[in-house]
């Protein structure tokens, strides 16, 4: 009764056996070979890598203008359009600047994805009285551009200037101070941030959403909405048809 067992584990070790046999034999008779793939994988992908630098290297300069030019916001397509090259190389080195230079990702259904590059200089911009001004009384402001160039109305400490009798403001020099705020009835970030009570970075990020308009409309103390131009960088108020 105790021969069974024993021949049955003697089975089994042998099943086992064969198999792990046949590996070593291979392993010993074609190591060379292996090892040669293994190097020759390895150098694949080194060579890969230093190709993938020197490309970037010749970008950067197109990156560098591109991020210039846009104001740190940049997109795949835009990258993919200045340097004419596939899209997916363009979003992969996006991403690799994004992790460098630590930069936020934006998706919208509009844009698509969007990376936002934030330079000492664009930093700058954003801060720009990015407090909003609650002591200072909102001036209104009409839809046409010559009425954004009359002149201010008086304040309460002109007003108590005025009834100490002493010499009235020139309307002119007035009028010449506010042609210089507002060319054209446009107005710079900081000063429309002020107008509608929020940060200046709040504009900074919606000045370019289809919905901005309506946003600057419900913001704004008069009820004005506001477009942003690419080519002046400045804001207008919105002419409305009727």
């Amino acid at each position: 009764m105790s021969e069974k067992p024993i021949e049955d584990n003697g089975k089994a070790f042998l099943v086992l056996l064969l198999p792990i046999s046949f590996l070593i034999i291979f392993l010993v008779t074609t190591w060379r070979i292996l090892l040669a793939v293994i190097f020759l994988v390895i150098g694949f992908k080194l060579w890969q890598e230093y190709q993938w630098q020197q490309w970037t290297v010749r970008v950067n300069p197109i990156f560098h203008q591109l991020v210039r030019e846009n104001q740190g916001r940049l997109t795949p397509m835009d990258l993919a359009i200045r340097g004419n090259f596939p899209g997916t190389t363009a979003k992969r080195y996006l991403d690799g600047k994004a992790s460098e230079f630590g930069a936020s990702i934006v998706n919208s259904e509009e844009a698509g994805q969007s990376y936002y590059f934030i330079t000492a200089s664009i930093l700058g911009n954003i801060l720009d009285s990015s407090e909003p001004v609650k002591e200072l009384p909102t001036q209104p402001v009409t839809k046409t551009a010559r009425s954004l160039l009359a002149p201010l109305p008086p304040t309460p400490q002109e007003e108590e200037l005025e009834t100490e009798s002493l010499p009235q403001p020139n309307p002119e020099s007035a009028k010449r101070s506010l042609e210089k705020q507002l060319i054209f009835g446009s107005l710079i970030q900081s000063e429309l941030a002020k107008r509608l009570n929020v940060y200046s970075s709040t504009v900074y990020k919606r000045r370019n959403d289809p919905e901005f308009p309506e946003w600057s409309r419900s913001k704004d103390p008069d009820g004005i909405a506001w477009s942003y131009s690419e080519k002046t960088k400045e804001f207008f108020p919105v002419e409305e048809e009727g």
